[in-house]
């Protein structure tokens, strides 16, 4: 049988916490539901000020408290050509997809808000303000589980 790839790029203002989050949370569900040979995940960031940098230590440490590594992540900016490459691009929050936008326009309608995909639509928490990384853990669970399940009919837990 033959599966269509689908290839996610989430996107946040800095690429250190929220984004990167959602990349291997999401890599995470794929990988328990059996079906990461079917998806391509990646993030970054709409700004350039945090360029090369790992993800932020508070980041790291609930990913970890969830069994998830993201061990080599360095934050890099969004390009236009990574619109040619991805069939989705997931943002966080409003500022982030106006950020997007100035990047490279939608033609083809695939930026998303990442909280889109659960039934309380909105944006996702930014951590590095309020310091509350279990609340954004929370938002970005929920997320890509829905994101998950609206491509695939997978519904997993980690």
């Amino acid at each position: 049988m033959v599966y269509l790839m689908e290839k996610i790029l989430f996107v946040c203002h800095g690429n250190i916490c929220r984004s990167p989050m959602a990349e291997f949370v999401m890599k995470k569900l794929v990988q328990i539901a059996g079906v990461e040979d079917q998806f391509e995940i990646a993030s970054a960031a709409t700004s350039m000020e945090e360029l090369g940098n790992p993800v932020y230590p508070p980041a790291r440490r609930i990913l970890a408290d969830h069994g998830i590594s993201c061990g080599g992540k360095h934050a890099r900016r969004m390009t236009p050509a990574d619109y040619d490459h991805y069939d989705l691009l997931i943002c966080m929050d409003h500022l982030n997809l106006h950020n997007m936008k100035r990047i490279c326009d939608d033609p083809e309608g695939k930026y998303h808000l990442l909280l889109d995909y659960t039934e309380r639509p909105g944006e996702v928490a930014d951590p590095w303000f309020s310091g509350d990384f279990r609340e954004t853990w929370c938002d970005i669970y929920d997320g890509c589980r829905g994101l998950l399940k609206e491509l695939k009919g997978i519904d997993v837990s980690l």
